[in-house]
């Protein structure tokens, strides 16, 4: 295992895939842009963050979607950024140097419309600094008829086995919400050669303006995320845990955490870190928050560390 980054209570020690992180929080990609925004909001600390996940990041660079891209829900939010990103070879070679790696763990996030994007995109990454690689097999699949990769568990295991082939990176893949027997998909993932797995990405929604009778969002549909989603992913993540622990591979939990709370339920359910994405867009401070929180909980329940939360889930 690595050193931990940042000086921080043990109790929250967090070892993913070999890596020591400070704290089991883990910002989401899209959510940071490429890192370098957060760690310069007012009294940032490394210490409040185990993880960056950066920008999803495709071969080429792209423009995205048309607008509205976002759009606020009810506990919710509806995105459809459309994958904008300046492209690997810029990522790689302009924004990752300007990162400092000796402060804070970042793990690049990969998506594509083929697998042979994923894999060059993979590649460039296993050259460079990053901590580790997320897969986001959500993409649509442009030479099978633009089913997304992540909704059959064949096509998920051929991205990951392609990507594992190009890297010695911990490799973790992002399961969508949005298929049959997310079990199925998460073990398949795991035997093709994922080190971890990211429970859940966004479910699809879609919202109408009354009045035009239009959608909201410009792509028509987009990613839920938010509190919204919270009892789908807390679900997912139960149903997921069997199969990581059989095979010693850690999650990342997501979807719809706001608080201390929420954060501990997810460990209880069997995740390992806990990812935090829409609340950062009204609380920057919120990670110091929830982990004020967790600690809390620790001394409270007179536990020792965080292991002891991990997928104790009584049934």
């Amino acid at each position: 295992m690595t050193g931990v980054i940042g000086d921080v209570a043990a109790s929250l020690h967090t070892d993913f895939c070999g890596l020591g992180l400070a704290s089991p929080l883990v910002l989401l990609s899209g959510c940071v842009g490429f890192g370098e925004e957060y760690t310069r909001v007012a009294g940032f600390s490394n210490t409040d963050v185990g993880a960056i996940v950066l920008k999803g990041t495709t071969g080429a660079a792209r423009l995205g979607n048309p607008p509205h891209r976002v759009f606020e829900t009810p506990a919710g939010m509806l995105n459809a950024i459309g994958l904008q990103n300046p492209g690997a070879d810029q990522v790689v070679g302009e924004i990752l140097p300007t990162l400092d790696f000796t402060e804070t763990r970042f793990f690049a996030n990969v998506s594509g419309s083929t697998i042979d994007e994923y894999v060059d995109v993979t590649r460039r990454f296993d050259d460079s600094p990053i901590d580790a690689i997320e897969i986001n097999i959500s993409c649509p699949n442009v030479k099978e008829g633009g089913v997304a990769f992540g909704n059959y568990p064949d096509m998920s295991a051929r991205v990951v086995e392609a990507c594992r082939r190009v890297t010695t990176k911990p490799l973790i893949t992002k399961l969508s919400p949005n298929q049959t027997d997310i079990r199925e998909n998460a073990r398949r993932c795991i035997e093709a050669g994922s080190d971890g797995l990211a429970v859940i990405n966004t479910l699809m929604g879609m919202a109408i303006d009354v009045h035009s009778r239009r959608p909201v969002i410009g792509n028509i549909q987009g990613g839920l995320s938010g509190p919204a989603i919270k009892p789908i992913a807390l679900l997912k993540v139960h149903q997921v845990y069997d199969v990581a622990k059989r095979h010693g591979v850690p999650i990342i939990g997501q979807g719809g955490i706001t608080n201390a709370t929420d954060a501990i339920e997810f460990m209880v359910a069997g995740a390992t870190t806990v990812g935090i994405g829409t609340a950062l867009f009204y609380d920057p401070h919120v990670c110091r928050k929830i982990n004020a929180g967790i600690r809390d909980y620790l001394r409270l329940h007179k536990l020792a560390g965080l292991s002891d939360l991990i997928g104790s889930l009584k049934t």
